[in-house]
């Protein structure tokens, strides 16, 4: 029996109950671009300089670096993973790459050096992880460690100047117009996106992340899908290292020092979960460039250096804090049944 006042159900009831309001998908669509869009137009305003092609290309320029660290964290967030050491593979790479060069190697074998000096790094923080199951979180704590204490011991604690490196232009020279280092970030990205969208490997990346119980009963070698995405962030985490010697021209045993915290923070702020199983590389990028511009932004207007790291900070609590909303499902908005 229907109450009196009750209304028979109908196309009107059914728009009254239409779904609510989804935070988590509203983020992952528009929300992170509206912040960009917003951030960008804030800066314009009130930072001096901000809008001038030259420093909008420092600006690309200085975003790539952290940009293709976070494109290589993606993986690894993306299974439920974490690796705090990439700071510290930037530097490591870095020195063998300088290290190289000046051992009479060709720019190409310096560069390669460095990136394998990288994925040999993940390969260790991946094997350790997947293969004897421990908690990738204190892993890479470690490893993070060991990394910085040998890039010192490579460097006997100084800087390694090579005023005529080989492959100075990987973080120096223009193409086309563009810095070097943005063209490789993009090519870094759409070999990112490729990979993540387009490949089985990809769909398997995000079913380990969702449930790697169920992805290994459907035939996924769970073990082998996580030690290859340490291997991909160590590879990333490598050529950024060797684009920021580079661009210092010298091997830095401290390069890449806090490094892991805005590239994590980059990967969130995308809409990447922690938890993973849920993000896109794209967002990825979009995150990185907001971070990117609010420290020019910063810099531009004199902001003390003690500022921007309580600014940093807060953006970093803030991006877990959408995270855990999104892992809630949080709903906020019209209600069914209310006008």
């Amino acid at each position: 029996m229907i109450a009196p006042n009750t209304p028979e159900p109908g196309p009107a009831t059914e728009a009254l109950a239409a779904e609510p309001f989804d935070f988590a998908k509203w983020w992952d669509r528009v929300g992170i671009l509206v912040v960009l869009v917003a951030l960008v137009v804030l800066m314009a305003a009130i930072a001096p300089n901000f809008a001038r092609v030259d420093n909008l290309l420092n600006i690309a320029r200085s975003i790539s670096v952290n940009a293709i660290l976070a494109a290589g964290l993606t993986f690894v967030i993306l299974t439920g993973g974490i690796d705090l050491s990439v700071g510290s593979i930037v530097a490591v790479s870095g020195v063998v790459s300088v290290l190289a060069a000046m051992a009479g190697l060709p720019a190409p074998a310096a560069i390669a050096a460095g990136m394998a000096a990288g994925g040999l790094c993940g390969l260790i923080n991946g094997a350790l992880t997947a293969y004897l199951g421990l908690a990738p979180f204190i892993v890479t704590l470690g490893t993070m460690t060991f990394l910085r204490g040998l890039s010192y011991t490579m460097t006997a604690g100084q800087p390694i100047v090579a005023s005529d490196l080989s492959f100075r232009d990987l973080g120096n020279g223009y193409l086309l117009g563009l810095p070097v280092p943005v063209i490789v970030m993009g090519l870094v990205f759409v070999v990112a996106w490729f990979l993540l969208e387009r490949t089985l490997y990809g769909r398997h990346v995000y079913a380990v992340g969702g449930n790697p119980e169920a992805a290994r009963l459907a035939g996924v070698r769970v073990n082998r899908i996580v030690t290859s995405v340490y291997v991909l962030a160590g590879i990333a985490a490598g050529l950024a290292g060797v684009i920021l010697a580079a661009r210092l021209i010298s091997a830095q045993p401290t390069a890449g020092t806090g490094y892991e915290l805005d590239a994590i923070a980059a990967v969130v702020l995308g809409g990447t979960s922690l938890a993973g199983g849920r993000g896109r590389i794209v967002g990825t990028l979009i995150g990185a460039v907001i971070l990117g511009v609010l420290s020019t932004g910063l810099i531009l207007m004199n902001v003390p250096f003690f500022t921007q790291l309580l600014i940093k900070g807060v953006v970093i609590i803030l991006a877990v804090a959408i995270d855990s909303l999104k892992q809630r499902s949080f709903r906020f908005g019209r209600r069914p049944g209310k006008a």
